[in-house]
This record gives structure tokens, sequence and C-alpha cells, in this order.
């Protein structure tokens, strides 16, 4: 076959184990998945009953334009709604921009680590990758900056970062995004954002920025992670670029449904975020007793360097039925990323990190 070059270079993306495929080696503990920051509180009841009331319709393809979803998120956002695009998840957002915008002879920046897909897709389009280390954890703005030339199309920032949870402030992103050049991209992830504890408007930015975007998530603190729908905030200018490339129907009518119920409730957003900003709290406690570094997170997983390999750490927790995420494929070889579950779900993480530590002391 007469692949792309680039082909050879890529693997496919590699999720989190499931529930189901540890069920099949591990039988002696009940299992506990935290390993792909899905909402361990489901999601809004609200949902349920959109869901049951649809007419089953499955011969009928969806509203193409999302048009329901669209004036609901618009009215929340206090956006134009055609300052909105809606995709597969951002992951399908991700590759919509990088197929728009990046190619041989142009080059794209990125913070190292961060959310795979933003390199992948670039690697995909045959573009330069820049990639800048994060300092702590956290995105290097000027560095990034000094990156960037007349052959720079697109500027990542994933705030808060994946994997380690640090947020930028909106005012240092807003002395950064003043610096770069009006012709370049700039893309804002921000799948975490209902997580932050004190976040800016950030959609205020659109108004002295229009070469920026927005992207969020229902996947995320709205828990309809299968249902895949994601959307980006941007000029209608961009949209409207954006939208030529995005497949038509490719957000399905239950997804669509389900995101506009949830949206609807922010009550069950904010009941999210404050349990998981306590549960967060007790980790951090929990590190310090115990001589550990936690990177401090604005999303709802917390990122723990044990300073041994992440893998192992990873496998005895699994040993105990907990799924979490090795650092070795994220860019941080001595730490585990933990999702922030229930509050007995992460007693019993903090618990079984215990026995890691007292087991790897007395061997030495």
């Amino acid at each position: 076959m007469k692949w792309k070059e680039q082909m050879h270079q890529l693997h496919a993306y590699q999720p989190g184990k499931s529930i189901a495929e540890v069920k099949t080696h591990h039988t002696r503990h009940s299992i506990i998945k935290l390993a792909s920051n899905e909402n361990p509180y489901g999601y809004s009841l609200k949902v349920d009953p959109v869901l049951k009331e649809f007419g089953g319709t499955l011969n009928i393809y969806p509203d193409g334009k999302a048009s329901k979803l669209r004036a609901d998120t618009a009215s929340l956002l206090e956006v134009d709604p055609n300052q909105l695009i809606f995709t597969n998840g951002t992951d399908e957002l991700i590759q919509i921009i990088s197929r728009s915008l990046i190619q041989p002879g142009k080059n794209t920046v990125v913070a190292t680590p961060t959310f795979s897909q933003y390199k992948h897709n670039a690697v995909l389009e045959g573009g330069e990758v820049r990639e800048i280390p994060l300092i702590d954890g956290i995105h290097d703005l000027d560095r990034m900056l000094s990156a960037i030339d007349e052959n720079t199309t697109v500027v990542w920032v994933c705030n808060p970062n994946n994997p380690t949870g640090t947020y930028i402030a909106i005012e240092k992103l807003w002395t950064f995004l003043k610096k770069v050049p009006n012709d370049v991209f700039v893309v804002l992830d921000e799948a975490y954002f209902e997580y932050v504890e004190q976040p800016g408007n950030t959609i205020e930015l659109l108004e002295d920025f229009p070469n920026v975007m927005i992207t969020r998530t229902f996947s995320k603190i709205y828990g309809l992670a299968s249902l895949r729908v994601g959307y980006g905030i941007s000029s209608v200018d961009i949209i409207q670029k954006l939208e030529a490339a995005r497949p038509p129907f490719n957000t399905n009518v239950l997804g669509q449904m389900a995101a506009a119920a949830a949206i609807s409730d922010q009550e069950f957003v904010k009941e999210c975020f404050q349990k998981n900003a306590a549960e967060r709290e007790k980790y951090y406690a929990f590190s310090l007793d115990n001589g550990l570094k936690v990177y401090l997170s604005e999303g709802n997983f917390v990122l723990i360097d044990f300073k041994w390999d992440g893998d192992e750490v990873t496998n005895f927790l699994l040993e105990k039925g907990i799924i979490v995420r090795s650092g070795k494929q994220l860019g941080f070889p001595t730490c585990v990323r933990i999702t922030i579950g229930l509050a007995e779900q992460n007693e019993r993480v903090r618990e079984a990190i215990k026995e890691f530590i007292k087991e790897r002391s007395i061997n030495g």
C-alpha cells in the first residue's frame, strides 16, 4: 500500500484499560476505573427522560447543524450561535483544525508533555511539530512565543493541561495572545474548564483575539463521554471556514439530545465541581503526608510523582483492582495519573498507594 510517509511514525491512540478487559485477568478485587478522567458521578438526571422519549427514527440522519444544542449552548455562553462548531468529541475538532491549517512546510507549536492528539494530527498532515518543554508541569509561554515564525499556523494551549492539570490564568493568556501574530491560529483546549476553581471568562478573549478558538466537551463534567459531543467557540469567520472541513452529520442524534439536556442542568455541574474539588484536596494532603510530589491540578485528575517506574506503580494498583494511567505513556515516566473518583474509591486508591510505599521501602 502507498501509505503517507508519516504514517510509519504513528501509532493508534492507547486509551486506559477498560473494566471488562481487566476483569478477565484480575478477579480477586472489584474493579474501579480511574484512568480516563471520566465523571464518576455519571450525568444529569435530566438526560434520561430525553433519551427515553426518543422516537426511534434511526433511519433518519441527525440535524447536521445541531440546531437545538447550538441554540442552548449559545444561550448559556452568551455568544452568537454562528460562533459555535459541534464535533464528534473534541478529538474530531483537533483533527479538523489540523487538516485545515497544517501541511508540509508549515509548523505548529505545542507544549510537551500535553494531550497527544495535537502532535499526532500535525504529523499526519506532514507539518513540523515544535515541542516546548513544560516548566514544572506548566506551559512555558515565553518559549512558545519564541518558537513562532512566519510558517507557524497553529499554537495549542491545553488549559488545564493534560496530564499535569496545571492552569494558566486569564491575565497570562491575554499577555501571551497579545504577542502572537494575528495570522496564527491559537487553540485553547478547555476540556476540563468546568473543574477550574477560579476560571476567568476566556470567551471574553475572543473579542480582542479573533484568531483564537476555545474547545470544550460534554465528555468530562457533563458525563456523556460515550456519546461523543464536543464543540468549539471562535469568530464567525473562523467557524465558517472550519465548517467546510467538518464531516456532515458528524454528531449523532442521541448525543445532541443528551448534550442539550445536560447543559440545561448547571446545578449538576456545580455539584460535580464541588465534590471533585473536595476530593482533590484529599489527594494533596495525602501526597504531602507521604512524601510524594503531586502537581496542583485544576482538572478531575491528579498526577503524582512516585520517583519510581510508573508502569510498576500502575501494575501494583491493577493487582488491587484499580485502573490508573501510567505516566510512562504520558511523558512522565515516574508518575501516575489518577482520575478523582468517588470518595470511597479515592480512599481505596490511597490505601493501596500506602501499601506500595511500604512494600518498596521494605524491599529497599
